[in-house]
């Protein structure tokens, strides 16, 4: 496959793996026995769950800040987010001493808001999307001249989230197909980009969960569509990829060769094995391409990449999960 014009590219992504160097850490690569067994290839887990703020969203997030102008500093960052980017939006900031406020919606656990909160930036919920949240974020940019740092769509977040790619390829240069976790197309995107760049017969394969997926329904409609935000334990793939998407939705159907939804029964499997056989603890979010080769949705050959994205989950959830819990999330929000 190949990519549209005006995308983020290889050089894009090596500036920013310059510019962030000192702020993330190298995610370690660990070889799973029990998931090479399954499948009859190699299967390697990248541990992006063990990130400073505990998700790969402190890469994206930190390129941006240290690409703002004084001016933009001096006004402060805001943005939207189901946790994680707020999160790295959050830690990125302070570190930078940048004021930060991040807009959550009501769907968004506890465990995460107050992740942030920890990291010295205000929360303000309001709605029940992150479309909803997304017109405070509006309204302050208009208001008070913060820019607005999106989880996703954009240049400098999308070029953070490619040095994850890079990092993965030079830990494992044989690298055949890679995994990597789906909601607004950030992550795939710059994966697929670094990826394609340096090795472009590497199948990239997109993972998201059947409940409101929406880079999925934007692409079965061939552009951004809305879709309903739903309960779901990868919680962090939720909310939409906006309908004016400038970046992601066209870099997502160029670069990635394949979209696979898994459903929430195989999410909390995967959640399971991950601790009980990988001795990780990860979130939904970033189990989901496990979940992908437990259920055999994915059957790839040769050398797999599985890219842990976070680990950000609420402990009393995960105690219940994997003690063999049928946890569902969707009756516990509604």
């Amino acid at each position: 496959m190949t990519a549209p014009n005006d995308v983020v590219g290889l050089r894009d992504i090596e500036r920013a793996r310059e510019r962030i160097s000192g702020t993330v850490r190298q995610s370690p690569v660990q070889i799973s026995t029990s998931l090479s067994e399954r499948i009859g290839g190699s299967v390697h887990l990248k541990l992006e769950h063990t990130q400073i703020t505990g998700s790969f969203k402190l890469r994206g997030a930190s390129n941006a800040v240290a690409s703002l102008s004084d001016e933009e500093r001096g006004r402060g960052v805001i943005g939207v987010s189901t946790g994680n980017h707020g999160r790295g939006l959050a830690y990125a900031a302070k570190s930078a001493g940048v004021k930060c406020i991040i807009c959550m919606s009501k769907l968004v656990p506890q465990a995460k808001i107050d992740g942030i909160r920890a990291q010295g930036a205000e929360v303000r919920i309001t709605g029940r999307s992150q479309d909803e949240a997304q017109l405070e974020v509006d309204r302050l940019v208009r208001e008070e001249g913060m820019t607005m740092i999106p989880p996703f769509d954009h240049r400098d977040v999308i070029g953070g989230q490619g040095t994850l790619g890079l990092e993965f390829l030079e830990q494992v240069p044989e690298l055949e197909t890679v995994l990597v976790p789906v909601s607004g197309g950030g992550l795939v995107s710059g994966v697929a980009a670094a990826l394609k760049a340096v090795k472009p017969d590497v199948q990239v394969i997109g993972i998201s969960m059947e409940r409101g997926a929406a880079m999925h329904a934007s692409l079965e409609a061939g552009k951004p569509v809305e879709v309903e935000e739903l309960a779901t334990l990868a919680d962090s793939l939720g909310g939409g990829i906006g309908l004016e998407n400038r970046f992601t939705f066209a870099m997502t159907r160029g670069l990635v060769d394949g979209l696979v939804l898994v459903n929430e029964t195989e999410i909390a499997e995967a959640i399971r094995h991950i601790y009980w056989e990988e001795r990780q603890i990860v979130e939904g979010s970033g189990a989901v391409g496990v979940a992908a080769l437990l259920s055999g949705r994915v059957s790839p050959d040769g050398v797999t990449g599985v890219i842990l994205s976070g680990g950000n989950i609420d402990m009393k959830q995960h105690h219940r999960i994997i003690s063999g819990e049928n946890v569902d999330v969707t009756r516990e929000v509604a």
